[in-house]
This record gives C-alpha cells, sequence and structure tokens, in this order.
C-alpha cells in the first residue's frame, strides 16, 4: 500500500531490533494537538496500516511540541452540530469516515498490535482518553494528565469507558467532577501510567519498550490483545471458557511449539508469526 498523505499526523518508522515500530506524531503543535474528526479519522487509518503490515510489530503514539494532547478541538467538533452531522474527510485513497472518538477508541483497544503513548508533554481530555485506551503508557516527569471538560459544561462521557478499566472508581468520579488535571507521578500512582521518567529519557524508555515488545511472539501478542479486549464485556464465568479455547488454539501455533521447544533447549525462539 501506498503511504498515505496525512493532514494532522506524521507517521514514521523507527528500528525496534530486527523489526520496526510505528511512531505517529499528532502533528498540530499550534493547537497543542487538539485533536478533531480529521485527526480521529487518520489515526484509525494509521492503525490499520500498522496492522496489515508484518514489519511493524509495535505502535508509538506522542505529540509534537511541548503538548501530548489537549484534548478535543472544539471548533471542529461543533461544525456539524447545526446540520446534525459531523463533517466527512476523505483520506489518499477516497475512502470517507465521519470522525468518531468512540470508534477511534474501540480500534485503539482491538488493534492487534500494542500502542504505546509516549506522553511528551500534557494530555488533557480527548488526548488522556488517547493515553488510557493504549496498551503501555510512559510520560514525562513534566506532563500533566486531566479531564477538564466540566470546566466548559462538557463531560468526559467516551472518555470514561477507558479510564474505568484503569482507575478506581472514586478517583475517577474525582477527576471527572472536579476537572482535576494530574501531575505525571499521581497519574501514575493511580494507574494512568506504566512509568513516569525525565523528559531526556523519554525516547530511550520507549524505544527500549518497543524493542523488547519486538522480541515476543506475535501471533502469541495479537491473540492476547484480542483476548484482553474481549473479556472486558464478559463475567468470570463466561470469560473463563472462552480464554481456555483461545489457549488451546495459541497451542497449535508454530510459534507456540517453537517457544516451548526453545525454553526446554535454553535457546532464544526464531519466531515464525505462523
Amino acid at each position: 500500500m501506498a503511504a498515505r498523505r496525512f493532514r494532522t499526523l506524521l507517521a514514521s518508522r523507527r528500528p525496534a531490533g530486527p523489526y520496526e515500530a510505528l511512531v505517529v506524531t499528532l502533528n498540530r503543535p499550534e493547537r497543542r494537538n487538539a485533536i478533531g474528526p480529521e485527526m480521529m479519522n487518520e489515526l484509525r487509518w494509521a492503525l490499520d496500516d500498522a496492522a496489515s503490515d508484518a514489519a511493524i510489530r509495535a505502535i508509538v503514539i506522542t505529540g509534537a511540541g511541548k503538548a501530548f494532547c489537549a484534548g478535543g478541538d472544539f471548533a471542529q467538533m461543533t461544525a456539524g452540530v447545526d446540520e446534525g452531522a459531523l463533517p466527512i474527510f476523505t483520506d489518499a485513497a477516497g475512502v470517507e469516515d465521519g470522525g468518531d472518538y468512540a470508534a477511534l477508541l474501540l480500534a485503539m483497544v482491538r488493534t492487534p498490535k500494542p500502542i504505546v503513548a509516549k506522553v511528551n508533554g500534557h494530555a488533557m481530555g480527548g488526548g488522556l482518553g488517547l493515553v488510557a485506551a493504549s496498551t503501555f503508557a510512559i510520560a514525562s516527569s513534566t506532563a500533566q494528565l486531566g479531564t477538564p471538560e466540566v470546566d466548559v459544561g462538557l463531560f468526559p462521557m467516551m472518555i470514561m469507558a477507558v479510564l474505568d478499566r484503569l482507575v478506581p472508581r472514586r478517583r475517577l468520579t474525582s477527576m471527572t467532577l472536579l476537572g482535576e488535571k494530574l501531575p505525571a507521578e499521581e497519574a501514575a500512582a493511580y494507574g494512568l501510567l506504566n512509568r513516569v521518567v525525565a523528559p531526556e529519557q523519554l525516547d530511550g524508555a520507549v524505544d527500549a519498550l518497543c524493542e523488547t515488545l519486538a522480541s515476543k511472539a506475535p501471533l502469541a501478542m495479537r491473540d492476547g490483545l484480542a483476548a484482553l479486549a474481549d473479556q472486558d464485556a464478559r463475567t468470570l464465568a463466561d470469560a473463563l471458557p472462552m480464554l481456555r479455547e483461545r489457549l488451546g488454539a495459541l497451542l497449535a501455533t508454530d510459534d507456540a511449539r517453537e517457544g516451548l521447544m526453545a525454553f526446554l533447549e535454553k535457546r532464544s525462539p526464531s519466531w515464525t508469526g505462523r
């Protein structure tokens, strides 16, 4: 597939061991990378492209300039309110889409490759939703994360769905009702981040994580991420049989046989993705 011509993103490939990571940069620094329908579409297209590329083993999302993402672009988000519809945007291949945030969050949670949020600066509102929907999140110690929507008469409705998977209920209620902005260390303590590092260490920490992820069995990674997403809406009694079936399917793969044999032979496995 030819490279897409993004208007709100930058997409580049970085080495991750013998494989690669796709680095997707929110590229509206003059608006602190505020996210609107066009960027939502383009993020989904970037995820689709990465999912279909065998050389890509991880996806990194970060922001240009000093912010990760300041939240929703209210000007774009309200452009179609009077007409009852969001703007329609078209990608380089002529594919139309309406720019739906709920669809983006669901696509992130269901993407078959791990997403690393590289939180280089403040992540507010919709930007925090991107962090929460990612598989991993590593932040600069200078970043703040929060849900200030209540201060402008709104509420982080869709964002709550992904925050609720990470944050205790009382903490979530406080964040959303008070419009709190948390320092990175406090956000990590409540489960929003995996790790907080000094700004000058952020690149190295994310690169090291991507290299580690690239070394793992790709089929196991794909099926494990799908199982994690599928179990969320199930009771324990329903989830366990589903997970047992997924494990059985993995055990029948070449990668599983290679991984078990490599363990017994005390050597590094050689993954084929089959």
